[in-house]
C-alpha cells in the first residue's frame, strides 16, 4: 500500500509547490529606468549561449546577468533579455572603509543572462526586501572579458592589500542599445540568418513591452 501512496504524495507536494511559486512569481520587481544597484562579476566562457539564448558572438562584447526577480523569469527568456544599461561605479560595499575611485568609470552592457534568486547573495532581492547592500537590482558583469579592459575595476592595493573588491555600489541607466559596443555586429545582435533554434537572441533594442524578447513568455519561468 505504501508504494501506491507515494504517487499521491508527490502529486499533493507538486501542487502545493506550484501554488507557492505561482503566488511568488507574480511579484516580479518593477524598476525605474535609472537608479542604484549592486555590481558583481562572474565567469562566462567566450561564445557561451546564456539564459537569453543570445548568439555566441554577444560574449565578445560587454554583457551582464540581471538578478532574477528583475530579470522576470526563472528558467530562460525574461523581459529584461537584450536590454542595455549604462553602469557607473560609485564605491565599494564590502571594504572597510569604502573605496571611492578618483575617477568614475562607466560601461554599457547588454543583458544576456539571469542571476538566480537565492536565500543569500547579491541576487536575492524580492519585492519583500532588497539585498544586503539595500538594492533591488544586481548586475553580474561577465568579467574578465576580451571586451573589457583588465583595469576596468579601480583599486588601491597598497592600502587594502587586494585588488578585487567583489561588490560595488553603482548607478544604472537604461539606454538605447545603439550605445552598446556590439551594436554594429549583426551576429552579436542575433540578426544574421541561419542561427537556428539554438540561438534566439532578443530584439536588438527591446526598450518597451511591445518589443521584448520574441521568445519571452510568462510560462517560460516562475521564481
Amino acid at each position: 500500500m505504501a508504494l501506491l501512496a507515494i504517487p499521491s504524495f508527490f502529486k499533493i507536494f507538486a501542487f502545493f509547490a506550484f501554488f507557492l511559486v505561482s503566488v511568488f512569481a507574480s511579484e516580479w520587481i518593477e524598476y525605474s529606468s535609472n537608479g542604484f544597484a549592486t555590481l558583481t562579476h562572474y565567469s562566462l566562457p567566450l561564445d557561451y549561449i546564456a539564459s537569453c539564448g543570445c548568439t555566441a558572438d554577444s560574449t565578445h562584447y560587454p554583457t551582464a546577468a540581471l538578478s532574477q526577480m528583475a530579470y522576470g523569469s526563472s528558467t530562460a527568456y525574461g523581459p529584461a533579455c537584450g536590454r542595455c544599461f549604462n553602469l557607473t561605479l560609485l564605491n565599494t560595499f564590502l571594504s572597510v572603509p569604502p573605496f571611492y575611485p578618483p575617477e568614475q568609470k562607466s560601461i554599457v552592457v547588454k543583458v544576456t543572462d539571469l542571476c538566480p534568486l537565492s536565500t543569500a547573495g547579491w541576487c536575492n532581492a524580492t519585492t519583500n526586501g532588497p539585498n544586503a547592500a539595500g538594492h533591488y537590482l544586481n548586475f553580474d558583469l561577465a568579467y574578465p572579458s576580451t571586451s573589457i579592459s583588465s583595469d576596468f575595476f579601480p583599486s588601491n592595493s597598497s592600502y587594502y592589500g587586494y585588488t578585487d573588491f567583489g561588490v560595488w555600489n553603482i548607478s544604472y541607466e537604461s539606454v538605447a542599445c545603439s550605445g552598446w559596443e556590439g551594436w554594429n555586429d549583426a551576429a552579436a545582435l542575433g540578426s544574421v540568418t541561419g542561427q537556428g533554434p539554438a540561438s534566439v537572441c532578443c530584439a536588438a533594442d527591446p526598450t518597451n513591452s511591445s518589443n521584448t524578447c520574441t521568445s519571452y513568455s510568462d510560462h517560460n519561468g516562475i521564481a
